[in-house]
């Protein structure tokens, strides 16, 4: 403890202790109370400020010396379904080997039948691309870690994990959007279609949906990993998202988490928002179509878009337009599930049952190619 610098305090102690003829005035200070009891509101006020600073050090400095920080995550996974494991691996092994030839068929079939060189066709391959990409970023991993029992990842390879995922994921986000756009000024504009919608404009609004996307994504990851990770380091979940590693920092990540959390709300409900703006002007302009089969037309052509939209964007919203806290691991593991391996697979399964074009162009890209074989 501190001796006390006020002279006063100094006199009043050697009243109280000249019989005694003690002159250790740090212990006479401890041990009297009428000296406690003198001290004026200025002296008060200063010891404990001073004694807060001295209580807290060796707080401070006993956390420090018990903090682990982290350097790698285990990836919990599906351990909880323990035997049940090996039975997801050939399912989810299946599952990306069909996002995989799906949408590399589609990407293709588009690429080599230029009837499909049309403006929502060129938004389809590129969603396909990022879809593929996508899943590779997450689904070769997690069929790994569900065969082995070192489920590891380096701090460093699950902030990579996660700026590609989300990358890729808001990108994917904001080519819905522009893939609805599309479908407005095709079917509310179709004279000023080739000037709204030129290749030139597809380029521009591709580009800027990936570099949109990743540098959102850099800010969440910088976000998420500029906290302090210390001693927990088991991420609840099949690979690195936001919600189950922020949990895991040291620190309050209220304020990170409110920024992300603002920031996620307008990747998704901006252009979920520009989209239902979009197919209101739409439905609008379906009516007025006098022909049966005209409205037929129009409607196919919007339905596939609409059903990838609601799945991915109504999964998205449940796992990220709510607060860390509210995080469930078993429910929101189900749900990314939907999101990051049904949604890839439904894109190509659902442009080609619903389109007769790229059908055709299946059927014609898969015949040629064993005709060569």
């Amino acid at each position: 403890m501190r001796k006390v610098q006020n002279p006063k305090i100094y006199e009043k102690i050697e009243r109280d202790n000249e019989d005694d003829g003690e002159v250790d005035l740090h212990h006479n200070y401890v041990s009297n109370e009428k000296v406690l009891l003198s001290l004026d509101l200025t002296s008060l006020s200063h010891l404990g400020n001073e004694s807060a600073r001295e209580t807290n050090i060796p707080n401070k400095m006993i956390s420090s010396a018990n903090i682990t920080e982290v350097t790698e995550f285990l990836l919990l996974g599906f351990s909880n379904l323990q035997e049940k494991q090996l039975i997801l691996f050939p399912v989810f092994l299946c599952l990306y080997l069909l996002i995989l030839s799906g949408n590399i068929t589609t990407v293709t079939a588009i690429r080599l039948e230029h009837r499909l060189h049309t403006p929502m066709y060129y938004f389809l391959s590129v969603l396909s691309v990022s879809e593929t990409f996508y899943t590779i970023v997450i689904l070769p991993k997690m069929l790994l870690n569900l065969l082995s029992v070192l489920r590891t990842i380096s701090f460093t390879n699950c902030a990579v994990q996660m700026f590609f995922f989300l990358g890729f994921a808001i990108t994917n986000c904001l080519l819905l959007g522009v893939m609805g756009y599309d479908r407005y000024a095709a079917i509310c504009h179709p004279l000023r279609y080739p000037v709204l919608m030129s290749w030139r404009v597809c380029g521009q609004l591709s580009v800027f949906c990936g570099i949109a996307g990743f540098i959102l994504s850099l800010i969440m990851v910088n976000l998420v990993f500029s906290l302090p990770f210390c001693n927990s380091n088991k991420v609840n979940h099949y690979f690195c998202d936001i919600s189950p590693v922020i949990r895991l920092a040291c620190t309050d990540s209220d304020s990170h988490e409110f920024v992300i959390f603002i920031l996620g709300a307008l990747v998704l409900v901006v252009p979920f928002s520009f989209i239902c703006i979009s197919y209101i002007s739409i439905l609008r302009t379906i009516l007025k179509i006098p022909s049966t089969e005209g409205k037929q037309k129009a409607f196919s052509t919007c339905a596939s878009h609409l059903t990838v939209v609601i799945i991915h964007y109504g999964c998205a919203s449940f796992i990220y337009l709510r607060p860390t806290a509210s995080y469930i691991s078993n429910k929101d593991r189900l749900v990314t599930v939907t999101y990051t391996i049904i949604t890839p697979l439904l894109n190509p399964i659902v442009y080609s049952l619903r389109n007769k074009d790229v059908q055709l162009a299946i059927r014609k890209v898969l015949t040629q190619k064993f005709c060569l074989n």
